[in-house]
Order: structure tokens, then C-alpha cells, then sequence
């Protein structure tokens, strides 16, 4: 639950979290052992749930409401791990 009181699924949130982390759809499914139309059908309600027009305005979204766990932006992982 983000700081806003957004409550969204435990298997939202972690979608959320890898396409944070820069993972694409099939990515994500094959991470989760769900089906990439499932990690699609679930980003849409996510967008739908929080307002969002865009994947980039769910990012910012979540992002607004407190709803990554890492506390770091996926430009800063990648550049950590290089």
C-alpha cells in the first residue's frame, strides 16, 4: 500500500517493480511465471486503477503514491551495476 492509501495487488506491485527496473512485458511474464497477456491485461488496469494515459505516466504514478519498494530510480541500478 503506497503512502496515499492506493492499495494494489501484491503481484501488481511486483510488476510494477520490474518494469521499474527497465524489464519489458515478456521479461516480467517469464520472471513471475505468468503469461505475457496477463503481465499486459494487469499494466492496463494498473493504468486504468491509477489514472495513468501512458506506461511512462504509470511509472511517474506509482512513483508519486510511494508504490516502489526500492527507494531508487532505474536509471541509478543500471548505472550501479555497470
Amino acid at each position: 500500500m503506497g503512502a496515499t492509501g492506493t492499495h494494489i495487488e501484491e503481484i501488481d506491485h511486483q510488476i510494477l517493480e520490474l518494469l521499474h527496473q527497465g524489464l519489458n512485458d515478456a521479461v516480467v511474464a517469464r520472471q513471475l511465471g505468468i503469461g505475457h497477456r496477463t503481465v499486459q491485461r494487469r499494466v492496463g488496469n494498473l493504468m486504468h486503477h491509477l489514472g495513468a494515459t501512458g506506461r511512462v505516466a504509470l511509472g511517474a504514478r506509482a512513483q508519486e503514491l510511494g508504490l516502489f519498494t526500492s527507494g531508487r530510480n532505474a536509471c541509478n541500478a543500471r548505472a550501479d551495476s555497470v
